[in-house]
Parts: C-alpha cells; sequence; structure tokens
C-alpha cells in the first residue's frame, strides 16, 4: 500500500511508477481518503510517498501520520519515497521518528531528486526548462533503483541529505512552519478567467470560488503550491514574492 500526498504531481508521478513496478500495491491519496482506519494485516509493505516541504515533512503527511489507525502496521515493514527539488536535508529522520512513535516498522528511506518548485521566498524559483528535462529523464531509473531496495527490504537510507542537513531540518524547517505557511498572501491579478483548476487542484480542499467567481483561499493550507503552478494565466500570487517566477506542474504524460 502506496500512502501518497502531492501538490503538484511530481509524488504522484513517482507514486504511479513504483505501483507499476510493484504489482497490486494500491495508491491511497491522503487528503482524498475517506477512512482515517486501515487493514494492513498480511500487506508486503507500507510505503509512504511525499514530497519535501523545506527540508521537512508537509504538514498534512505529519496529520495524517499521527490520525490514521492502520491495523497490523507492527508486523509490516515501512518505507519513505520523498522527491524533493535537491536535497531532503534530515527529512527522512522525522518519518523515521513518526513511525517508530507509532510502534511500526521503518525499514528505509529513498529520495527522487524532481523539478524545484517552491517560489515563495527570494532565491526560489523554478529549474530551466534544460534542467527540468534533465532531471525527469532520470526520475524512471532512479524510480527503479528505489523498488529494488525496497523489494530486497533494504535497511539502509539511501537519500540525498544535502550540505548543512541539520541546521536545515531542525532549524529552518521548524521556522518555516511557523512563520511561512500561511495562505493569507495568496490572491488572484485580473488575469483571473475565473477557471477553477486552482480550486480543484487544491489537496486541502482548501480553496472556493467566491461570489464574484473569484478563488478564495482558506485556512487549512499546506504550502504546497498547486494552486500557483496549475494557474493557466499565471494570475494566482503569493504576495509580491511569485512574480516574474516560473511554473511548474508534473504532467510526463505531455
Amino acid at each position: 500500500m502506496i500512502f501518497c500526498f502531492s501538490g503538484t504531481g511530481n509524488t504522484r508521478y513517482v507514486a504511479s511508477l513504483i505501483a507499476k513496478l510493484l504489482p497490486n500495491e494500491e495508491v491511497v491519496d491522503i487528503t482524498a481518503a475517506t477512512s482515517l482506519r486501515w487493514n494492513v494485516t498480511g500487506q508486503l509493505r507500507v510505503i509512504w510517498a511525499m514530497p519535501v516541504h523545506s527540508w521537512g515533512m508537509p504538514d498534512a503527511v505529519c496529520a495524517f501520520m499521527r490520525d490514521v489507525e492502520l491495523t497490523g502496521a507492527g508486523d509490516v515493514p515501512q518505507f519513505m519515497v520523498c522527491t524533493c527539488g535537491d536535497d531532503v536535508g534530515l527529512a527522512h529522520e522525522m518519518w523515521r521518528k513518526y513511525v517508530s512513535v507509532r510502534g511500526w516498522r521503518p525499514c528505509s528511506a529513498h529520495s527522487v531528486v524532481m523539478p524545484n518548485t517552491y517560489v515563495c521566498l527570494p532565491g526560489f524559483d523554478v529549474d530551466p526548462h534544460g534542467v527540468a528535462e534533465l532531471k525527469m529523464s532520470k526520475v524512471y531509473g532512479r524510480v527503479r533503483e528505489v523498488v529494488h531496495a525496497i523489494k530486497c527490504r533494504s535497511k539502509i537510507d539511501d537519500v540525498v541529505k544535502g550540505r548543512m542537513a541539520w541546521l536545515k531540518t531542525k532549524v529552518v524547517y521548524p521556522l518555516f512552519m511557523k512563520m511561512l505557511i500561511s495562505p493569507k498572501s495568496f490572491h488572484v491579478t485580473d488575469a483571473c478567467v475565473s477557471c477553477g483548476r486552482c480550486v480543484r487542484q487544491c489537496p486541502m480542499e482548501n480553496i472556493a470560488m467566491g461570489e464574484d467567481r473569484r478563488p478564495v483561499w482558506g485556512g487549512d493550507c499546506t504550502l504546497c503550491l498547486g494552486c500557483y503552478h496549475v494557474c493557466p494565466c499565471h494570475a494566482v500570487e503569493y504576495g509580491k514574492s511569485t512574480r516574474a517566477k516560473g511554473q511548474w506542474m508534473c504532467r510526463p504524460e505531455s
């Protein structure tokens, strides 16, 4: 069973590849799940697929892992597969702690490099087109490596931690979650055509169309930026920081 969270499609794509390479694995979108009770008794494995947010786990995944009831999970090896633009810091160690606290069995964690999507601070933007294409060209081969390790029940973490991993996850991540995870800066410009794609893209169901047929953001935001990247008119902005920034949606079929 693959529990998946994805905002811009990067992780969803990786989860779908894993499911194809591991027949009979079910991909469960955690934000669309209608139940917090799952019976995994007899399953070969549980895989947690998620993006890395500021060198840590997304809020939505943390909440789900705290609340979900997995019957039989104590006997099933669990794996983490995380997508990142460059590196993960110590996000895999966070995952291990969440799994261990629940009394489950953490086995190994693996990272898959994908095109960058974070654009909300100065100096952060999507990758140039050529860089994004190069990263995408390596994804399938990397996922095959990850699947092989999972089949072998490897207990060795295989992630790109990057430089200053402790500082990124232990200092930057908590500050980011406390101060920068807010939907208050989201708005649309006059370029908005009221297509509703941002509403449909939001995994948290946090966006609704207002009386003026413009999107309105609620308070339940994990800052995945799916709404920003999916807008066909580039009308969604986050304060002034996303102006002139690029967009990326994972559409491998195109």
